[in-house]
């Protein structure tokens, strides 16, 4: 259905009786149970709402704690990574160079940035700005995010230019492939191009003028500096059954593909704005409206899947990415989204402009069922549908995706050979092992075993345990990490390493744990050089 045409409401911040006028007429008057009640299902200690409906702010409200066993509540301003929720504003930061003639959507990458390449030449030549940021370049899923993922010793520079030796998976523009590392591209992009990094430019020319007061354009706030006392939300997974606190993503190297940190009050701005159609609260215009149809048309088709049935309702009649946004539908309706995930941090953003509402659900526990249930739950509301369990429905479909995950993992273990030892003594598989872009993996033969670790990535450090014949697990020992992967070694006819090929140890794993895109190979050189 297109949107229907509506008059632009101004977007006002609204004083405390305003809003509680506004919510009395906008929400739904067990709109705070439900919360609750999603939280205590998923085990979420800590999340913040925030709607904005007819040009109001309806709510900007925190709710729980920021960190588990701890009574500090989350607040209107308590900051959260919003993750790959920052996507949209790298592309409107381009939005805003292109407003101002220094970029054109369609013009080559390498026009404005010479030594950018891909591993295709004519796709190096052929890729433009609008390609960077709508998944299509013929990248696999996640291909290259283990420069950046977890923190590596790798800046933004070095990460851009090994993108070179990255392989291509599919033909160019033919795809739908979710990727990070062009969004890295884009940041270098606008720094090339306007003089000014990334960040300086997203928080200048961007949050200020929204009014993002209590935000950040940094993965590295996720830890307060200099030991002060700072609003911001402590990170949380489960971890072997257990919710506990995790490692929040520290490394600035990825943010312009996810490193804004903001909160309920902020996020409800930012909310206002893109349903104004780029309108700020004076009257006056942070973007074009050709710039917001730009980041609002769709791009690149996304293939729809089938979700459980019991959330048939979630199947969209059409599917596809937009500039930094998903567009699709739901009960009829256009609607503009994105998720974010980050360790302890996921989030989502959910608009429908027809209706002249928004929402997004920032939290601090990695469960998107939880956010879901409130999400869906609302727009039903705002949308007059018949009222649904929403959270009763994510708890069915979880237990069953649980249960689908054990019996995957259950039929690796059960088709195990049995009795199939290593080829070679533990000793021979030791070494130093090169591929061209991610770098070197050492294995070192220890007095208990093997031993493996990442030269770029402290935290991909390990124990190489035998699984069957020539292939073994890497164990991680940080379990946040929850990203074990198999590792197979090739021989040759004479019994040396020829190559080393590595893939998740289960469908568990995170796509950005793209270990399936390396080819490593002897490098010659001694462990640990």
């Amino acid at each position: 259905m297109p949107p229907v045409a509506r008059p632009h409401t101004l977007f006002s911040f609204l004083a405390l009786a305003s809003l509680a006028f506004a919510q009395s007429r906008s929400l739904p008057l067990d709109l705070d149970a439900r919360v609750d009640a999603a939280m205590q299902a998923f085990e979420v200690p800590g999340l913040c709402v925030a709607i904005v409906r007819d040009g109001k702010i309806a709510l900007a409200k925190g709710y729980g704690v920021r960190h588990l066993g701890s009574q500090t509540p989350v607040d209107a301003h308590t900051r959260f990574g919003i993750a790959s929720n920052t996507k949209v504003f790298t592309a409107l930061a381009l939005g805003l160079l292109v407003e101002a003639g220094r970029l054109e959507w369609d013009a080559p990458v390498q026009r404005y940035l010479p030594a950018f390449q891909l591993a295709d030449p004519y796709v190096s030549r052929e890729l433009t700005v609008r390609d960077l940021l709508v998944h299509r370049s013929g990248l696999g899923l996640g291909a290259g995010d283990l420069l950046w993922w977890p923190g590596s010793t790798y800046d933004r520079k070095e990460i851009v230019r090994r993108l070179r030796h990255v392989p291509l998976a599919t033909s160019f523009r033919s795809t739908y492939a979710y990727d990070n590392v062009l969004y890295l591209v884009a940041g270098e992009l606008i720094e090339a191009v306007s003089g000014s990094t990334w960040e300086r430019f997203v928080a200048e020319r961007i949050l200020a003028p929204v009014g993002m007061e209590h935000s950040s354009v940094r993965h590295s706030d996720a830890v307060p500096s200099n030991g002060t006392e700072a609003n911001v939300s402590g990170t949380h997974a489960e971890v072997d059954g257990r919710v506990v606190a995790v490692p929040p993503m520290t490394s600035d190297n990825t943010n312009p593909a996810g490193g804004i940190m903001s909160c309920a009050e902020d996020m409800a701005k930012w909310l206002g704005v893109l349903l104004a159609r780029g309108q700020l609260a004076d009257g006056s215009r942070l973007f074009s409206a050709k710039t917001y149809r730009e980041l609002t048309t769709l791009v690149t088709p996304i293939p729809i899947g089938d979700p459980d049935p019991l959330l048939g309702e979630l199947r969209p009649n059409f599917n596809g990415y937009a500039l930094g946004l998903a567009v699709r539908d739901y009960r009829g309706r256009k609607v503009l989204t994105h998720t974010g995930g980050l360790p302890g941090f996921v989030s989502r953003v959910l608009l429908v402009p027809e209706a002249g509402v928004g929402i997004a659900v920032l939290t601090n526990q990695e469960s998107m069922r939880a956010i879901d249930a409130i999400v869906y739950q609302f727009v039903d509301h705002v949308l007059g549908a018949d009222d649904r369990d929403w959270l009763a429905l994510q708890q069915t479909a979880d237990a069953r995706a649980r249960a689908k995950l054990a019996a995957v993992d259950e039929k690796a273990r059960a088709t195990r050979a049995a009795g199939g030892p290593p080829s070679l003594p533990l000793a021979r598989y030791a070494g130093t092992f090169h591929d061209a872009w991610c770098g070197d993996l050492m294995i070192e033969a220890t007095g208990d075993g093997l031993s493996i670790r990442f030269a770029h990535c402290p935290q991909l450090s390990g124990k190489l345990e035998p699984w069957q014949h020539d292939t073994f697990v890497a164990r991680w020992h940080d379990r946040s990490l929850r990203a074990d992967a198999f590792v197979t070694f090739a021989l040759t006819p004479d019994a040396n390493i020829d190559r080393v090929r590595m893939l998740p140890a289960s469908p568990s794993v995170d796509f950005s744990f793209d270990y399936q895109h390396l080819d490593l190979r002897p490098s010659g050189k001694p462990v640990g050089k």
